[in-house]
């Protein structure tokens, strides 16, 4: 493990599998069948399948779907492929390898909400021009398509919004959210690519087949990125799978993309399931995870991912760059042993204080990753206050 930022440094696609006892849904290569729901009865469809969104926060998606029917006027939905989280590979690969099962879950929204805009939203070039290959002869409706310079915010649903109306990928302040004022002042359904997917499949298999896999409150499959050393592989994995049956044995994992901090090793037991994973103090997020083996040090890990948090925040919030900055700082000193005594007090306070002040999500990321080392790894930085690593058992210099 280098102190780079975890996740893979090229852009080609890491090998895809089906985890064993999960059957392949949206890996699957089989012919689908026609879609059986669709227009008002999908939403209800989704909302019996129980599918939450695959973009990080787990929000049910026919509620989502409900609050933008609600809204006056026009409306527009967009597919959200901006994977801003570096460890995460999961919508680059449905967009360069299953564009059709994501535009068909896009339509399928568009009929359902009445919208008379659709567009698919991306981050790199690859994957707009997979999807442009895709959209060739399309029936029906136009979609556009919209890329973004590749940065960890310009996922954030109001970074969307702004994105496509001033080409500006940075977040607002809320509210207005975007079912209530969105692109061009609509409406708006913002959606991540692998939901959008799963409704694809929702609307030719049913709910009932939906909930075959998973858990009752996170069911179906999702796909799960793992990232060990310089090996990443994608797996479609039944909800609920325990974590160590996808990534091993591990010193720790940083869990959720870079979200949800940092799990020990006795969190490994935990099921992959949203509502298990927050209780658990984390975040199953996008479903990406960063395993650390034996010799290698959390929090080195951590520090990298911090200081990534602090380069990447979109510097329109002063308590946000800054706050991400002096953790990013604190950290960095404590793990080379040229900290002072106060640091970890410092890093408590800011990690309980600074949660939910920034515009985005952003801060409240890094205090997780803060809050994670302070509360699983005390030992690991009680040593490196002493300039020992007991990961890699030498003496700091």
């Amino acid at each position: 493990m280098t102190t780079a930022a975890p996740g893979s440094t090229t852009d080609r696609l890491p090998p895809a599998h089906v985890h064993p006892g999960t059957p392949a849904r949206l890996l699957s290569t089989a012919p689908e069948p026609a879609v059986a729901v669709r227009g008002k009865a999908l939403i209800e469809e989704l909302a019996a399948a129980g599918l939450r969104g695959r973009g990080g926060a787990a929000f049910p998606v026919a509620t989502k779907w409900r609050s933008v029917a609600n809204g006056s006027g026009p409306r527009v939905v967009v597919a959200n492929g901006a994977e801003g989280e570096p460890a995460s590979w999961k919508d680059r690969y449905l967009l360069r390898t299953r564009p059709r099962l994501v535009l068909d879950g896009l339509l399928l929204a568009a009929e359902a909400l009445d919208a008379d805009r659709a567009v698919v939203y991306v981050s790199r070039s690859e994957d707009e021009l997979a999807v442009r290959a895709a959209l060739t002869g399309l029936p029906d409706r136009a979609v556009e398509v919209v890329t973004v310079p590749d940065r960890y915010v310009a996922g954030e649903e109001t970074a969307v919004v702004r994105a496509i109306d001033e080409g500006i990928a940075l977040p607002r302040a809320k509210p207005p959210r975007p079912y209530e004022k969105g692109v061009d002042g609509r409406p708006t359904l913002i959606q991540n690519v692998e939901s959008l997917a799963h409704t694809a499949w929702i609307a030719r298999h049913g709910a009932e087949g939906f909930r075959e896999e998973g858990t009752p409150g996170s069911p179906g499959t999702t796909l799960v990125t793992v990232n060990t050393g310089d090996r990443t592989t994608l797996h479609e994995t039944a909800l609920g799978t325990p974590l160590r049956d996808v990534v091993g044995e591990a010193r720790a994992v940083l869990a959720g993309g870079y979200f949800g901090g940092l799990l020990p090793p006795s969190r490994l037991g935990l099921p992959l399931d949203y509502d298990a994973f927050r209780e658990a103090g984390s975040g199953l997020g996008c479903a990406a995870f960063t395993v650390v083996r034996a010799g290698e040090c959390p929090l080195e890990l951590g520090t990298a991912v911090a200081r990534y948090f602090a380069a990447e925040s979109s510097r329109q919030c002063g308590v946000c760059l800054n706050g991400t900055k002096a953790m990013a700082a604190a950290l960095d000193r404590v793990g080379t042993g040229a900290h002072d005594e106060e640091d970890p007090d410092r890093l408590a306070r800011w990690a309980a204080t600074l949660p939910g002040r920034g515009a985005c999500a952003l801060l409240d990321g890094a205090a997780l990753l803060v809050r994670s080392l302070l509360t699983h790894f005390a030992d690991e930085i009680h040593h490196h206050q002493r300039r020992v690593c007991p990961a890699r058992e030498e003496h700091l210099r």
